[in-house]
């Protein structure tokens, strides 16, 4: 029996007030919840992600939900790190 590790996607819920964080634990699970700006980060499954999101939109207590877009980023820094050494390297010959 193999373990599959499934797809997840993030969603911030931005709402009006955090009393009702309990009440987003049914859709997803609840990462990270931010008392000063008033937002809830979930994980749900990427495939189920569409519909949770149409329903997080229609609550009440709930003023907007965006993706997270970290799953389109690109996470290889090799390449940055390489230039940043480059960078710091010809500044240093400027220098002297």
């Amino acid at each position: 029996m193999a373990l599959e590790m499934t797809q997840r996607q993030g969603i911030v819920v931005w709402l009006y007030s955090l009393r009702q964080v309990k009440q987003l634990r049914r859709y997803g699970l609840v990462y990270y919840t931010s008392k000063r700006m008033k937002y809830v980060y979930l994980y749900v499954d990427a495939d189920q992600a569409p519909a949770v999101i149409e329903r997080l939109k229609k609550l009440h207590y709930v003023k907007r939900v965006t993706r997270s877009q970290r799953p389109m980023l690109d996470m290889e820094f090799g390449a940055l790190a390489e230039l940043a050494n480059q960078e710091t390297a010809t500044k240093a010959a400027l220098k002297e």
